[in-house]
């Protein structure tokens, strides 16, 4: 099968994700933009909160990823009288996850007593992190109806969504945080209740979308609610549960180091933030391309096509790899001004200029790692990926980033740029890793499919 046919089915597929993958980021980077404007306080709180809240809301979003691997095989095999009671499943599995999840959230500020942060950064980290409280339950059940659709291949009405809520957020921040049409002047809090509110705008948009869609309204998903069925909820759990705790493992590593970083003063933690930021938004690209990996490799294994599914991860890894090299390119000639757009202080510009040159340097690992973990999901191997994603990052670069920012064992302390070289280390572990569990599966796969035994778990 010639390899670049399925570029082009890739990007069909990858585009209206990645344009709501921007999106649902420039949400974030609007909330930086805008805090930023207020103060610098206002902009550390904003990047403290959102190392809180973002690990916890991404846990529960990756139990709820088990659901897109699930529906694309299920959708390949012609099985779809079974996709509504998959999707009712992921309703009941996410209200077993949110409600904690909201309680930690809620309790999490206290850690921030425990860190000699200072007061009013404090007092406002906590507001925005009890106003976006929120929102969690909105957020995770889109998620569930947002899987439903891509699992089927239907990537358009997460764009709209997307771009529904960007809409949403920029005059719902700029209300809140400057206290418009008689309301408080919120800040950073702001930023916080007015996110609580898009999310459930962007639910609300997703019931109406499946309600009418012509393509989505056949599962009759919200017709009516099948009684949960704790087996099918335990292997969905089962299946969802280690993809959580990578994700939950890679983001806190970032979550970490922003706490790390957090005492040594309003302007490191403002410039950190900027450069995690950029970052964020040039890594949809690859998490994009990753999700429609997963769904084209589901599907085609749904259709017994081996071969196939082995393509389209490879396709996938470098044509990400090429991506990340160009945008790797642009960050090093654009490093100034992209930092320009978020602030005019002259020491956070400059610090957030050298660490968007070591994320530069990372992009192509980064870009590997994640899309091979998208393929290792579409074969729903995903307790591998928690393994390799908890070794690469907490016992790799967390401990490395540790010594060469915080100590003098090796170099003089470097402050954040250790941090950032750790992250470049672990990543690249990652990258190598997940790409040589891959060639497992390969063989296993191959071994399945000459032995006429199903060519995963369930399929």
């Amino acid at each position: 099968m010639p390899y670049l046919l399925e570029i082009p089915r890739l990007m069909r597929l990858c585009a209206p994700i990645l344009v709501a993958q921007v999106a649902q980021t420039s949400m974030s980077f609007v909330d930086t933009i805008m805090a930023g404007q207020v103060s610098a306080t206002d902009l550390a709180a904003v990047a403290v909160a959102t190392s809180f809240w973002l690990p916890l809301i991404l846990l529960v979003q990756g139990v709820i990823m088990a659901l897109t691997p699930i529906i694309s095989q299920l959708n390949g095999a012609r099985r779809q009288s079974e996709v509504a009671g998959a999707v009712h499943q992921g309703f009941w599995l996410t209200v077993l996850v949110t409600l904690p999840a909201m309680l930690v959230l809620y309790y999490s500020p206290l850690a921030l007593h425990w860190m000699n942060v200072e007061p009013l950064l404090a007092e406002k980290t906590a507001g925005y992190l009890h106003a976006i409280l929120w929102g969690m339950p909105a957020y995770a059940l889109y998620q569930v109806l947002r899987n439903f659709s891509e699992g089927l291949s239907f990537t358009l009405p997460t764009m709209i969504i997307g771009f529904i809520g960007l809409m949403v957020n920029i005059p719902a921040n700029y209300i809140l945080i400057h206290g418009k049409l008689g309301l408080p002047q919120l800040g950073a809090v702001g930023c916080g209740y007015a996110s609580a509110l898009v999310f459930w705008v962007m639910l609300l948009g997703m019931i109406i979308y499946t309600h009418k869609s012509p393509l989505l309204q056949p599962f009759n998903v919200l017709s009516r609610l099948t009684p949960p069925n704790w087996p099918q909820i335990g292997r969905l759990c089962r299946l969802g549960f280690p993809i959580a705790m990578a994700i939950f493992c890679e983001v806190t590593l970032f979550t970490v180091v922003a706490l790390l970083l957090a005492p040594l003063g309003t302007e490191i933690v403002a410039g950190h933030q900027i450069a995690i930021n950029f970052s964020s938004i040039i890594f949809m690209i690859p998490l994009s391309l990753g999700m429609a990996v997963t769904i084209r490799i589901g599907h085609t294994l749904g259709e017994y096509q081996a071969e196939r599914a082995k393509v389209i991860s490879i396709v996938g890894i470098i044509f990400g790899c090429f991506i990340a090299l160009l945008c790797a390119i642009s960050t090093v000639a654009g490093r100034y001004w992209i930092g320009s757009i978020y602030t005019d202080n002259s020491e956070v510009l400059t610090l957030a200029a050298s660490l968007l040159l070591l994320a530069s340097l990372y992009q192509i690992s980064d870009s590997a790692q994640v899309i091979a973990a998208a393929a290792l999901r579409g074969y729903k191997d995903t307790q591998t990926i928690f393994y390799i994603t908890f070794s690469s990052f907490w016992l790799c670069g967390l401990p490395i980033g540790m010594v060469l920012g915080m100590t003098d064992w090796l170099v003089p302390p470097m402050g954040p740029h250790g941090f950032w070289v750790g992250f470049l280390i672990a990543l690249s572990i990652a990258a190598f890793s997940l790409i040589w569990r891959l060639r497992v599966i390969y063989a296993r796969v191959e071994h399945n499919r000459r032995a006429n035994l199903p060519l995963v778990d369930g399929m």
